[in-house]
């Protein structure tokens, strides 16, 4: 691993920018593991949380990130692809690096982020699902981590789609790799990648109903049979407290 690794941003000449905003809130929960009507047993019932996703960065970002991100936006023009139709905001947060991408840019910003000589993320370890029910218009995210064997650097892609038109494009052409990641991604999530050669279930049954993932799923909503009785749902039990 050569010494221009990810940790520089912080600890090398200089220190990443701070969020603009402080944070962009998106929903303020109440209790513990989805219980509203008397089901939590936890004692977490009372407490109160903000959900809140980092906002945007502004430069200097610190350290190597600046020259990635240099390095994207201009190859990005040379592709006569305005940086910012491409780039929602970029953020750096705990050590990260992310970049927002529109969905319908993807594809090209994954393939320049790989095949560039100044960038060479030429891995793709996976992507992840995320579901934000407050965060409306974009209820889903797919989060990709990409590592540069060259370079010795990660960064993150992100990118989101509402829950009514859950549909972002394949990266398996890029990223072979990625194929039984996004069929898991859909099959708990719903995320739709078009193009994927073969998006069936991978770990639920074909015939399954819903996404187990998304954060409007029922709580242990399967019933289960014991001895002849019915096992209710968690937030069906009876309280204790």
């Amino acid at each position: 691993m050569s010494d221009d690794t990810h940790g520089e941003g912080q600890n090398g000449n200089s220190v990443p920018a701070p969020r603009d905003t402080g944070g962009e809130v998106i929903r303020v929960r109440k209790g513990m593991f989805g219980a509203n009507n008397g089901g939590d047993t936890s004692g977490y019932g009372g407490l109160i949380r903000t959900v809140t996703l980092p906002g945007a960065s502004s430069r200097p970002y610190g350290g190597w990130f600046d020259e990635v991100a240099d390095e994207l936006e201009g190859a990005l023009e040379e592709q006569d692809l305005l940086p910012e139709n491409a780039i929602e905001r970029t953020v750096v947060d705990r050590d990260e690096l992310t970049f927002h991408i529109a969905r319908e840019h993807l594809v090209q910003v994954a393939r320049t982020l790989r095949d560039d000589p100044a960038l060479r993320f030429e891995l793709c370890t996976g992507v992840s699902g995320v579901h934000f029910l407050g965060d409306k218009g974009r209820e889903l995210h797919a989060v990709y981590h990409l590592r540069s064997l060259t370079h010795g650097r990660i960064i993150r892609l992100e990118v989101s789609a509402p829950d009514s038109d859950p549909h972002i494009p394949s990266l398996v052409a890029v990223y072979p790799t990625n194929d039984w990641h996004e069929r898991e991604a859909y099959d708990f999530f719903g995320l739709i990648f078009d193009g994927h050669p073969a998006l069936t279930r991978i770990m639920m049954p074909d015939d399954w109903q819903g996404f187990p993932q998304r954060k409007d799923y029922p709580l242990g909503g399967i019933a289960v049979e014991y001895k002849g009785a019915q096992i209710p749902a968690p937030d069906q039990r009876r309280s204790y407290s």
